[in-house]
């Protein structure tokens, strides 16, 4: 039976997708482009959730999986995908002309991080003017950078490096420490980053996605995965994938915190996450 399942998948990639071969390093692999120590993202240990995602998907395929470590900084897409070392980046922003987005399979937003019985949970977007005069850590050169300049929240900001070697410096852990420790009176993160180092705080952090900002940048982004600008077949496999294992995807996502966010900006619950569409 087992033998028989693999034959018709191998078929079925064939006849829907094309040749793979002329597209993957390796047909028989799959080459996932990854950052070594990008925790709650991936790290060479597997523990990131884009590294649970690569698992369900290789087993999907039914192929081995392998990686190619970089670090997620200036030079990543050319050293790996567009070397031709692997075949897809995990997550990636759709509109971005780097690579080549599939299919969007989940969607977050930039969030406000914050110490229980601070009082500024309540607060939901930038705007709000409990945040003036208040100490703001933010990730430099990001999007909501700019959202804090428009309400007049930098003069008190505390910036956190952009472009780092993850292998040896976390701007996040840096940023989560600094609030935990009241250095900074709240934090602003990474949808993803917020939610996970918020749950393994003790005691946790309260986490508010910014979806309400209308100074500044839009702060809500849809997240595929990115491959060569060529692979159409490839696209067209990892597209079904998405579709047919939205829910599995969805647990991944919830178990390490990530924000989900509907077309509406409501909150994803874990109820309505793992339904069949």
């Amino acid at each position: 039976m087992v033998l028989l399942g693999s034959c018709a998948l191998a078929r079925a990639q064939v006849s829907d997708t094309g040749d793979l071969s002329i597209e993957l390093v390796d047909p028989k692999v799959l080459r996932v482009c990854a950052d070594p120590r990008n925790l709650p993202f991936s790290n060479e240990k597997g523990e990131g959730f884009e590294n649970k995602l690569a698992e369900l998907f290789a087993d999907k395929l039914q192929k081995k999986l392998d990686y190619v470590y970089f670090p997620q900084a200036t030079g990543f897409v050319r050293m790996t995908l567009g070397a031709h070392r692997c075949d897809v980046i995990m997550g990636f922003p759709q509109g971005d002309d780097l690579v080549q987005a599939t299919n969007p399979y989940y969607r977050t937003a930039y969030a406000l991080v914050t110490r229980q019985g601070g009082g500024l949970e309540e607060v939901s977007t930038l705007e709000d003017e409990r945040l003036r005069g208040r100490h703001i850590g933010v990730v430099a050169g990001t999007p909501p950078a700019t959202n804090m300049a428009a309400n007049g929240l930098m003069a008190y900001a505390k910036p956190y490096p952009l472009m780092i070697d993850t292998r040896v410096d976390s701007s996040v852990e840096a940023m989560v420490n600094d609030l935990a420790a009241g250095k900074i009176d709240a934090g602003v993160l990474w949808g993803p980053m917020a939610g996970f180092y918020a749950k393994k705080a003790n005691p946790a952090l309260h986490v508010t996605p910014l979806v309400k900002e209308t100074a500044g940048p839009r702060l809500v982004y849809r997240i595929g995965m990115g491959v060569r600008p060529a692979d159409q077949n490839w696209k067209r496999l990892l597209n079904r994938l998405i579709q047919e294992n939205q829910p599995a995807i969805n647990k991944i996502l919830l178990d390490y915190g990530v924000p989900l966010l509907d077309e509406d900006d409501h909150p994803i619950d874990a109820a309505a996450a793992t339904k069949s569409p």
